[in-house]
């Protein structure tokens, strides 16, 4: 009797432990994947969710890209080193923020190196290109996309917008400014606004670094990152105006730290199913057991909208999403 009731009581344990199991494969899970990663730029590409993080560590050993892909949000695979230095010779450290488009087939990868603190040094916004998301990823140019400090912006945390009426815009900027400029369709340069400038600044207020942009229900969200990154009040807020050029008014923060669970969340992106109705925030965090800078990782959360399109704040969690392919 003793050994039937062990039986038993062993089976309903299994039974639990397995259905735990089984409630936890259908979540991501924070972080996503393994590693310290930071600046996540979330994409889709097909019917495959794509992450191209920062690799967070020392300015001189960020030297290289990796990329991670998943089919449903919750099993990622790894594509290391995408793009190294060794692909860019005027690129030495600290290789930032990775933007990702993709236009006729082709994969164009503009990211930020050297952290150049004039216009004397060599370094600002490169452009490498691959026929596939997984690379490997070459210098595109041969030289730096932007490699001025303008209008007082750093030229490192680039973001490719590609608007509904076929334009290509890149929106970049550190040191508390943020430009955009049109692209030329072949990336290899900009074309000039009718006032014939081509970079105009676009910078809201409380701006850092760390610009995005999404289109929405005919808005212009514009979404920025507050606070100094290597502490806990690295945040995110947006803006929403009628044009790409803005002008962007403050609404308020919606994603922060939550002391329970992680410091420092921010640096994001946007990935959005818009025929679904679905919203993910892919940021960074640090760890409530980490204090070193470069100690963040890669999350991802919900990203919910009221009636009147403003964005609810966004709770950060272990949890992480819920398992979604795309249909």
């Amino acid at each position: 009797m003793k050994r039937m009731i062990a039986l038993l009581l062993l089976a309903g344990s299994t039974h639990v432990s397995m259905a735990q199991q089984k409630k936890l494969d259908k979540l991501s899970g924070n972080p996503v994947f393994p590693g310290w990663y930071a600046d996540p730029e979330g994409m889709v590409f097909g019917k495959e969710y794509w992450i191209y993080p920062t690799y967070s560590a020392a300015y001189e050993k960020q030297v290289f890209f990796d990329a991670f892909s998943s089919r449903d949000l919750v099993t990622w695979t790894k594509h290391p080193q995408i793009l190294d230095t060794a692909s860019v010779k005027w690129a030495k450290r600290a290789v930032w923020a990775p933007s990702i488009i993709e236009k006729d087939h082709r994969y164009y990868l503009f990211f930020g190196a050297n952290d150049i603190q004039s216009n004397e040094e060599v370094g600002g916004i490169g452009v490498a290109v691959a026929d596939n998301p997984a690379g490997p990823f070459k210098d595109y140019l041969g030289k730096p996309l932007v490699d001025k400090i303008i209008n007082k912006a750093q030229p490192i945390d680039q973001y490719v917008f590609h608007d509904s009426d076929g334009k290509y815009y890149l929106i970049y900027g550190g040191w508390g400014h943020c430009n955009i400029a049109q692209l030329k369709p072949d990336f290899t340069g900009f074309i000039p606004f009718a006032d014939g400038t081509t970079f105009k600044e676009i910078t809201p207020e409380k701006y850092v670094e760390g610009p995005t942009m999404f289109k929405k229900d005919g808005k212009y969200y514009f979404m920025w990152s507050e606070g100094g990154w290597t502490g806990p009040d690295y945040s995110v807020a947006y803006a929403i105006a009628d044009s790409p050029m803005g002008p962007f008014k403050r609404i308020g923060k919606i994603l922060q730290q939550d002391a329970s669970i992680a410091t420092g969340a921010g640096h994001h992106s946007v990935i959005g199913i818009p025929k679904e109705n679905r919203w993910y925030i892919v940021y960074h965090r640090r760890p409530l057991t980490e204090k070193a800078a470069n100690s963040r990782e890669t999350c991802i959360d919900r990203m919910y909208f009221d009636k009147d399109g403003y964005i609810k704040p966004v709770k950060i969690t272990r949890e992480g999403v819920t398992r979604a392919v795309i249909r």
